[in-house]
């Protein structure tokens, strides 16, 4: 399960969910049922998934789903067991299929059922500041702190000994244990993820959540946005300076220090052990190694290797822009 705070109101017979969203069905497909949509990776035989670019053909060929859109010159790359829905615009199409499995999760409504902490059960168990609300189903562990006008919706797990500041939002987030979230910080909201329309943008759903693991520290008014169709990780002991932007779907490794001002496009990974100055940029859909290191300002739009140090836009090798800069 990606997301366990969204309904999943499927399944759908794979007939009916092809004309619900307007997809003619190119191959024939017989009738069956499909339970879920999921990336390549976690996609099981129940589910369907989605293939958009050669970069991804070595998931594809593994994927376990049942049923795949994907694009005509993709479709050789994945396997005779996943049936091929074949669509121009892949992720258009991805879009309005999983509205049908998860209606409320293109919007970010603030949550109605929140009130306030003092007429809930962890009036005795938490120290809180003033104003604080808590939605429904929130679990918090032990020796918790939470602070002023710091909003914490529905479905929120937040493990023992954290800190979370004053003016913080959390929502569709699970925060481990010893993790210190600091003011002014909004973690779980949509990612900046639609198709421009000259009449009216489509909005993509986002269905997956934020992790956030042991050890962890959120800067001063970082953002961190939830996944699309898959989650957005924090790894062990990772640090995020203020004004860090994680958005959707980033895969970010255990013992990362990030400076202030960071910003991340959707669907990267960073391994472990990374070290990123303030304001540098990374692109998305890009794998960052372990033990690598981005110098400050610096624009990554290319993959970047194991134990590298590198520097400047397009980012290089560090002696290279020493060298093109003296």
């Amino acid at each position: 399960m990606i997301n366990p705070f969204f309904k999943n109101v499927g399944p759908f017979d794979i007939q009916k969910l092809l004309k619900n969203t307007g997809i003619k069905n190119t191959e024939n497909l017989k009738n069956s049922k499909i339970y879920n949509v999921a990336d390549l990776l976690l996609a099981t035989n129940k589910d369907l998934t989605f293939f958009h670019s050669k970069k991804y053909s070595e998931l594809a060929s593994k994927t376990k789903a049942s049923y795949c859109v994907t694009l005509d010159n993709l479709s050789q790359f994945l396997p005779d067991t996943c049936k091929k829905i074949i669509v121009k615009n892949v992720l258009l199409t991805m879009a309005k299929i999983t509205k049908e499995f998860y209606p409320k999760s293109i919007v970010d409504d603030f949550d109605d059922s929140a009130k306030d902490i003092s007429k809930t059960s962890f009036k005795k168990k938490v120290k809180f500041g003033k104003n604080v609300l808590i939605g429904k189903n929130v679990k918090i562990g032990k020796n918790c702190l939470v602070g002023h006008n710091t909003i914490i919706e529905k479905n929120v797990v937040i493990g023992s000994n954290c800190s979370i500041g004053s003016n913080v939002i959390v929502r569709n987030t699970i925060i481990k244990d010893n993790v210190n979230i600091l003011d002014g910080c909004v973690i779980g909201k949509k990612g900046f993820g639609f198709f421009p329309n000259q009449e009216k943008n489509i909005r993509y759903p986002h269905i997956g959540i934020v992790i956030i693991n042991e050890n962890c520290e959120i800067g001063c008014g970082s953002t961190i946005d939830r996944g699309s169709l898959s989650n957005t990780i924090i790894g062990k002991n990772t640090y995020l300076d203020n004004q860090v932007h994680i958005a959707h779907n980033n895969k970010i490794g255990d013992n990362c220090i990030i400076a202030g001002q960071v910003g991340f496009a959707g669907s990267s990974t960073l391994g472990n052990n990374v070290m990123i100055g303030g304001q540098a940029g990374v692109s998305g859909h890009l794998k960052v190694g372990n033990n690598v290191q981005i110098g400050g300002g610096s624009g990554v739009i290319n993959d970047i290797s194991d134990n590298k140090k590198v520097m400047g836009y397009p980012a290089k090798n560090l002696r290279e822009f020493i060298k093109d800069n003296r």
